[in-house]
């Protein structure tokens, strides 16, 4: 009876103790970079003992989105809670401030050792000044051991005096850099602490065993964006189109020797062909211009700061909309190729609140503010919320993680279409830094048959546009980015690769081509304004001159427009567009040359517009 109560003391005295707490660590294994995010999956392998153990895995990124962590366990072992929480009194995950503090450190050493050597030069002045009474008073010196006596000193001295200006030289340049990495160790120290984030997991067991946890969460600070190198050998062979990602991420955590995975889950002159929209023809006073609609902002550049002026390298810039962007580089510099649809900008930098501007021309420059309240807020999240509410996950096989697969070797990728998104994984393992720079990864690499054909709109560009077009580029999973364009060997460019577009025909400018001459220009004997009874009649006549100065035949494809009205009392008639073909409803007209070498044409448009008298129309745009 006695043991009876003994055994039944211990097993609720076991029942109610505190768990074990045990600190354990993971690695990351692979990360699937998003647009603006990462998912990151980590391994680590523990050992606990029977009953209730709390596992904490220290100095995860700040980042965390806590709502997407996921912990899956493989062993005899059950999983009862996770929970993330901000940590403020652990070392912050970057060691920018330790890297700087070294360096400080040595150079300070470093200028030690130069004033060291400064008394030692001064020492050396000072015995050669004692010892300058060449022979005592008494003692004659011959001609010749004077002489000798006098090179001696010479030499000596000029020697100390080199070297004391070579001191000097390099203890200011010492103290200047000091003076620097103090100035930018004090601006770093200065900033909000960053806190990093703990993952704690109460786990069960009823006996000890060793097993597995794979851990995997959101992370914001990181992304990538799709880049291609399009080059073209000539007009008569296959495009050679490369993919890249450029991925970068400041997460506060180093991505080493990572398996990744790219998802589409969410010079100065750009080589962009300019966009024609309708043109609504109404009454002056009605008119609205839209800025875009006439500019062609090709590429935007500038350098982004914050409220003191420091620049913020690894800030994040995006088309509003769109998948094109780009980060600034480490002294806030950034530039980008815009798509003709381009209307806003977005800029970020995790800590800083996010600015969306409207494009208002090529130069940008941009000062982001410091959001105090970001970073400041713990966390606890798990399976369904707090603690006692998450539902019991048992895995009790513990093989379960072991992977029997082979990494292939024929292979540079390998395309992923799930139900909604496609995934790129790159089988060669990448190390990135938490420093925000910028890594190109290889991705794609295609040979891909294209029509060439040259295009112009005359009234937005005078230049002729190279176009590659492409046939079931659907098959190949692009997104929309930026392009470097080669021709011939020869870098000529920036373009934007429109995969968003809903075409079946994919076209890709490789930029403009010099060779094509185009001028268009109004005829004014032509262009005649009337009264007849209340109206007014206007006649506007445009002659295009187009001249292949190429060696080789081109087929070029020319746009231009006439305006459609909107207004009953307003009425359009085409009078001339030399056999191009017209589009009634949007009032844009197209024609296909087809020109020899050396082979000229002229082509003609002319419209008449009447309108009641009372009123003005715009027709000179």
């Amino acid at each position: 009876m006695l043991n009876y109560i003994l055994l039944s003391f211990a097993l609720v005295t076991n029942l109610f103790a505190n768990p074990t707490e045990k600190s354990i660590k993971s690695e990351i294994k692979e990360v699937t970079v998003f647009q603006n995010s990462a998912q990151i999956n980590e391994k680590s392998s523990i050992s606990i003992g029977a009953g209730e153990t709390i596992l904490t895995i220290k100095g995860k990124s700040p980042y965390i989105d806590s709502k997407s962590i996921q912990v899956k366990g493989f062993g005899d072992f059950t999983i009862l809670s996770v929970n993330v929480q901000s940590n403020y009194l652990e070392e912050k995950i970057s060691n920018s401030l330790d890297s700087l503090q070294s360096i400080l450190d040595d150079e300070k050493i470093t200028l030690q050792k130069l004033d060291a050597q400064a008394e030692v030069l001064q020492e050396k002045m000072a015995v050669l000044n004692t010892n300058k009474n060449l022979g005592g008073q008494n003692n004659g010196l011959s001609m010749i051991q004077l002489k000798q006596a006098l090179d001696f000193y010479e030499k000596e001295i000029s020697s100390i005096k080199n070297d004391e200006i070579l001191n000097r030289q390099k203890s200011n340049q010492s103290k200047e850099k000091i003076q620097r990495l103090e100035m930018q160790l004090n601006e770093s120290s200065n900033k909000p602490i960053v806190p990093v984030n703990d993952i704690i997991i109460k786990v069960s067991a009823d006996k000890q065993v060793s097993g597995e946890l794979a851990i995997s969460y959101l992370v914001n600070n990181a992304g990538w964006f799709p880049k291609y190198d399009v080059r073209a050998k000539d007009i008569s062979k296959p495009l050679d189109l490369r993919y890249k990602a450029e991925v970068w991420q400041n997460t506060g955590n180093d991505w080493n020797n990572v398996k990744l995975k790219f998802s589409n889950a969410t010079p100065q002159k750009s080589g962009v062909i300019p966009d024609l929209k309708k043109w609504d023809l109404t009454y002056a006073r009605l008119t609205v211009f839209d800025q875009n609609n006439y500019r062609n902002i090709g590429s935007v550049n500038g350098i982004i700061t914050d409220s003191n002026g420091q620049a913020i390298p690894g800030a994040n810039i995006t088309v509003k909309g769109s998948s094109i962007g780009t980060t600034s580089d480490l002294n806030g510099r950034y530039s980008l190729t815009l798509p003709s649809s381009a209307q806003r900008l977005i800029y970020s930098f995790i800590g800083y609140r996010s600015k969306e501007f409207a494009i208002s021309g090529d130069l940008m420059n941009v000062i982001l503010e410091e959001d105090m309240q970001v970073l400041n807020e713990a966390v606890i999240t798990g399976y369904g919320g707090l603690e006692g509410r998450a539902p019991r996950l048992s895995v009790r096989n513990s093989n379960a993680s072991k992977s029997n697969l082979v990494e292939s070797f024929d292979l540079e990728t390998t395309t992923i279409e799930n139900q909604t998104t496609v995934e790129i994984a790159v089988d060669k393992p990448y190390t990135i830094t938490s420093n925000g720079d910028k890594l190109l990864v290889d991705l794609k690499k295609y040979e891909v048959d294209a029509v060439y054909e040259y295009f112009a709109i005359p009234k937005k560009e005078k230049d002729a546009f190279l176009v590659a077009k492409l046939v079931d580029w659907e098959k190949y999973n692009l997104l929309q980015g930026e392009a470097n364009l080669y021709f011939e060997d020869t870098y000529i460019g920036r373009t934007i690769l429109e995969a968003e577009s809903l075409n079946d025909t994919l076209s890709i400018s490789l930029g403009r081509d010099r060779s094509i001459v185009i001028e268009r220009e109004k005829i004014d004997q032509s262009s005649t304004k009337r009264l007849i009874g209340s109206n007014y009649t206007e006649t506007r006549a445009y002659k295009i001159t187009v001249k292949n100065n190429k060696s080789s035949n081109i087929n070029l494809k020319i746009l231009d427009q006439y305006p459609i009205s909107i207004v009953n009392d307003i009425s359009v008639n085409l009078l001339k567009s030399s056999n191009g073909n017209v589009n009634k409803e949007t009032g844009i007209i197209d024609w296909e040359l087809k020109l020899s070498a050396g082979e000229q044409k002229v082509l003609e448009l002319e419209y008449e517009v009447k309108y009641p008298k009372r009123e003005k129309v715009i027709l000179d745009r």
